[in-house]
């Protein structure tokens, strides 16, 4: 065993039966390898298209997750060209430069990507390990904090095959191994599906808003003679006007009104309490623009950093259903709170609303989210601020016809909501296994047989925590 590995506590508190190894004596013994993406001189702008082999950047490296939207593609001949980079199902990826912690399996579905600039690919061969156990223990905290140790680089992190190689491994039995990721990746796979599901739903009613408020479907329907439009409540299709008349905006439904967004409510910004390290490390939730993920659908349930009582003070308090706005960085992007807590400068949030709810606000905000990037102040890193946003232009609809929208719309975000705090409880649950199954502090023998070694009512009370009957 290497020295490194003894900065890993796990590899002394498992059983001894357990093989303590490296990274890269199992990928050598499996006939693996580990390879670097291609250098940009192998891949220039110009071979990027629209259609393609995708190809895999730090970007779209998730929680162990790949992530497509937004990915970029490269033709099959140059992927045949670099064909050392194509990825194969069971390969695991990380991100090489800037959050290197950052990792994903390659799944069947992925199967024949490309790993791209940027990014370091770990093939890990036959017959030695489980490739769901390897990037289970590769997200166990001490590793990632290992790995973050020995990357190099003075003012970004950067990974090499040579730190790669060099990560103490633990090894269980094949059979445990199996098992062991068995539990966790069922826990993995109802967050995704989940995941999937709140989407879908969020997507739905987004077309019905786009339909209502964007489109003006129903009152072109109308006007055109129908008397009745899908998925709208007759009675609200009965106060639909049936012409269009002129606005600063364009032709809009006779009868609604074009309002800035500042005279239907107030916004605010965020605040950060000065100086941030007096008020760091208390109980009070702060959320950051990086605590909205795209694992996190429309909600935020957590942050990643918090501060003290009198820090909070300081700063602007929200509370579960609050709207807020991202004005820096990934500027443009509406999210609600899902818990108590303050948040950081760089939102905006939305007060007293009036004519129009903070669900109809975030889908409109979704929808403008490109006109909110161009409009953007910084030619370095664009920022909204409060007057820009009070500035929007928008169609307000009759409170009969916002409120028939509002009422189906309220509906589908509390399943969301409920879907993403399941989603939740079921990480946490996750993420209590994961370093005692990793260290055999807890033992199974299949997915739904666990045993602890030690005070079983340790696991039982948190289970009781998480999933109340």
């Amino acid at each position: 065993m290497e020295p490194e590995s003894l900065e890993i506590s796990l590899l002394q508190l498992a059983p001894p039966t357990w093989t303590r190894t490296t990274l890269g004596e199992i990928v050598a013994r499996g006939g693996g390898s580990i390879q670097t993406g291609p250098f940009g001189s192998q891949l220039h702008a110009s071979d990027y298209v629209p259609e393609g082999v995708p190809s895999i950047m730090p970007v779209n490296i998730g929680d162990n997750r790949l992530i497509r939207n937004g990915i970029a593609c490269i033709r099959e001949s140059d992927a045949q060209r670099l064909s050392k980079h194509i990825v194969r199902t069971g390969d695991i990826i990380y991100s090489r430069r800037g959050d290197v912690k950052r990792r994903a399996i390659v799944r069947e579905t992925e199967d024949g990507w490309f790993c791209g600039t940027g990014c370091l690919k770990v093939r890990l061969g036959h017959g030695v390990v489980v490739p769901e156990f390897a990037a289970f223990y590769l997200g166990h905290p001490e590793v990632r904090s290992w790995i973050v140790r020995h990357a190099v680089g003075i003012t970004m992190p950067n990974l090499n095959t040579s730190i790669m190689e060099s990560v103490p491994f633990l090894l269980p039995p094949l059979d445990e191994q199996q098992a062991i990721a068995e539990t966790l990746q069922s826990l993995d796979d109802k967050i995704e599906q989940n995941r999937r599901t709140g989407a879908k739903l969020e997507d739905l009613a987004r077309a019905v808003f786009k339909a209502w408020f964007v489109d003006f479907e129903p009152v072109k329907a109308k006007a055109a003679g129908a008397t009745a439009f899908p998925g709208m409540p007759s009675e609200t299709f009965a106060a639909l006007p049936t012409q269009f008349v002129d606005s600063e905006l364009g032709q809009v439904p006779e009868g609604w009104e074009v309002k800035a967004l500042g005279s239907l409510g107030t916004v605010g910004r965020g605040s950060s309490p000065r100086p941030i390290n007096n008020f760091m490390g208390g109980s009070v939730p702060w959320l950051k623009i990086a605590d909205a993920t795209a694992s996190t659908g429309p909600f935020i349930y957590k942050t990643k950093e918090f501060v003290t009582e009198s820090g909070a003070t300081k700063s602007v308090a929200v509370a579960p259903g609050d709207l807020i706005l991202s004005n820096s960085a990934s500027c443009g992007i509406p999210m609600f709170v899902g818990l108590h807590g303050c948040i950081h400068d760089g939102w905006l949030h939305f007060r007293n609303l009036t004519q129009i709810s903070k669900g109809w606000l975030y889908h409109f905000m979704k929808w403008k989210s490109e006109h909110l990037i161009h409009i953007a102040d910084g030619s370095v890193q664009k920022n909204l601020n409060t007057r820009l946003i009070n500035d929007l232009q928008l169609v307000v609809p009759p409170t009969q016809i916002h409120k028939a929208f509002a009422e189906m719309n309220d509906a589908v975000f509390l399943k969301i909501d409920a879907i993403g705090r399941e989603s939740g409880k079921l990480a946490a649950l996750r993420d209590y296994l994961l370093p005692r199954l990793l260290s055999g502090r807890v033992r199974v023998a299949g997915s739904d047989n666990l045993t602890y070694d030690g005070e079983s009512s340790e696991l039982n009370e948190f289970k009781e925590q998480a999933f109340p009957s």
